[in-house]
């Protein structure tokens, strides 16, 4: 998402992540585009957050028109086997740590004259879909991040930012692979982060407070 996204002429990306190794690559690859945006990175950590270092990138960039909240962890298990930690790792992961982010970046955003914050759930927590046995946890936290969009979506109105919620369904990537093992999923991780990225650009103009299955299959 980040490379399709930086490499678009005008587009400023500010990548975030833990492993830094990565998101080197990551700017190297824009680097080769043949007339590619701006790229920069700051390795960081949802659950030990340098809320300074971030705000200052951000700032550095000139503001900010859209987050996306890609970030997720995923422990298969059957609900008995499943202790507290496993609980409080899927959370803090995939639903604290995004709610952190929009705290500590709402005032860009609310600067911003097409805010949109984008939060990527999943088909598991996406109410009336399959479920799968083992994935409790994860499909629990993806299911409160889908909540808090439409939640706020309705606290930010007078701020003019939109909120979505965009549930995928089967994605060829490390997480599926880890969730179904020898699955292969009908779309790869560039056709998916196309979509989305397209979605983030232009998404606000058409939904606000939306929780929008993205699915060919499930997995």
């Amino acid at each position: 998402l980040a490379l399709q996204l930086a490499s678009q002429r005008g587009n400023r990306v500010l990548a975030v992540s833990r492993r830094a190794e990565k998101l080197q690559q990551l700017q190297d690859e824009v680097a080769k585009c043949a007339d590619p945006g701006q790229l920069d990175f700051l390795s960081y950590d949802l659950n030990d957050p340098d809320e300074v270092s971030l705000l200052a990138k951000v700032a550095a960039l000139g503001g900010l028109d859209i987050l996306v909240n890609n970030a997720g962890s995923l422990v298969k298990k059957p609900f008995l086997e499943l202790g507290r930690s496993d609980w409080q790792q899927m959370f803090d992961t995939n639903f604290f740590g995004p709610l952190a982010l929009i705290r500590t970046l709402f005032p860009f955003l609310r600067d911003s004259s097409r805010a949109h914050i984008v939060n990527i759930s999943s088909m598991g927590g996406f109410q009336g879909s399959s479920k799968f046995s083992g994935l409790s946890a994860y499909s629990a936290s993806k299911a409160a991040l889908g909540n808090l969009t439409e939640c706020l979506a309705e606290e930010f109105t007078e701020s003019g930012i939109a909120v979505n919620c965009l549930a995928l369904g089967a994605v060829q990537t490390e997480m599926l692979a880890e969730a179904f093992p020898g699955y292969e999923a009908p779309l790869d991780s560039a056709s998916m982060a196309a979509f989305v990225a397209f979605f983030a650009a232009e998404g606000s103009r058409f939904f606000n407070g939306k929780i929008l299955p993205v699915s060919l299959s499930t997995p």
